[in-house]
């Protein structure tokens, strides 16, 4: 697959994708015209570091889990635990934006009750 086109897959664009490359999270062939050559695997690798990145990852990690990758298998281990890890950070943020739309509800029902209140 060209560049354009993981682009379109994945909903990337190719600056981001070059970007992925440069900081090693990525690992592309070159054609003999030395244009990228990404697998059709690449697509749902890429997919996955967007996630990792949008659920707060921080790309040194995210960079290790890819070097880890890249090595093979008997690096599942290894990065299991990355995951893990990576998981129970989630659920604490899942639970602080909980909590935070709890606050926010708690006030917007005050203000409601607080105008309709006043109508009265």
């Amino acid at each position: 697959m060209t560049i354009g086109e993981i682009a379109k897959e994945t909903g990337l664009p190719e600056s981001t994708l070059r970007y992925y490359e440069r900081k090693g999270l990525i690992r592309v062939a070159r054609d003999r015209a030395g244009r990228r050559a990404y697998p059709e695997s690449d697509i749902e690798w890429v997919r996955f570091i967007r996630r990792l990145k949008e659920t707060g990852m921080p790309l040194r990690d995210i960079r290790r889990y890819a070097d880890l990758r890249y090595t093979g298998d008997a690096t599942m281990g290894e990065r299991l635990d990355m995951l893990l890890f990576h998981r129970e950070y989630v659920l604490e943020q899942q639970n602080k934006w909980a909590e935070y739309l709890q606050n926010l509800d708690d006030k917007i029902n005050f203000y409601r009750q607080s105008i309709e209140n006043k109508k009265k």
